[in-house]
């Protein structure tokens, strides 16, 4: 199952980076300039930074899992891009 959403920034590869550091210090992380890949235990984040804003593609194996990420992923952006007070709108696709 899959979610996306995609917060408007001028600060996305900041954020991208941010998300990335933070989280590789607890579960496996890949990062490049424009792109990251946070790998949770119990689902996955892909994070893609452009000058439109950070892009967010939240994936798990069942629906619990993935709101669980959803959820995780939110409450870590919002805190580290708190003076942009991000409001997050994930798309759920049948």
């Amino acid at each position: 199952m899959k979610a996306t959403t995609h917060f408007n920034t001028d600060k996305a590869e900041r954020y991208l980076e941010t998300l990335c550091k933070h989280f590789g210090h607890k579960v496996p992380v890949t990062h490049k300039r424009n792109e990251g890949h946070i790998a949770l235990p119990f689902g996955a984040c892909d994070l893609i930074a452009s000058e439109n804003g950070l892009t967010l593609s939240a994936a798990a194996d069942d629906r619990a899992n993935l709101e669980r990420t959803v959820e995780v992923m939110t409450s870590h952006l919002e805190r580290f891009a708190f003076r942009e007070a991000p409001e997050l709108s994930w798309n759920y696709p049948a």
